[in-house]
């Protein structure tokens, strides 16, 4: 039983960092909406907008790791969404709207 509990606990670990560029990416971009926001390149609505982004693409690396392995096709779907999300948070930094 515990030997099984032990796997178990390290496939978990495992999944979590099958995805290390993800995660930094992830890591950046949320900083980069804080910045603005405290800035005021951001507006209250964008910052809201945009994490809300952020969190529909850390949902689909949670959906991606949960089998334990991440496929190519999964990782390239992320990455098309964090590119999406990069966009967003660039155009909106610099649309020239103040607080």
């Amino acid at each position: 039983m515990s030997l099984s509990m032990a796997v178990f606990i390290m496939a978990l670990s495992f999944a979590q960092e099958v995805t290390p560029r993800a995660d930094a990416r992830e890591g950046a971009q949320r900083a980069r909406i804080h910045e603005g926001r405290k800035d005021g390149d951001l507006t209250k609505r964008e910052a809201k907008a945009l994490n809300k982004q952020q969190r529909h693409i850390r949902r689909t690396e949670r959906r991606a790791k949960s089998d334990g392995t991440v496929t190519g096709t999964e990782k390239r779907k992320l990455e098309r969404k964090q590119d999406r999300a990069s966009r967003t948070i660039r155009r909106a930094k610099t649309n020239g709207v103040q607080k």
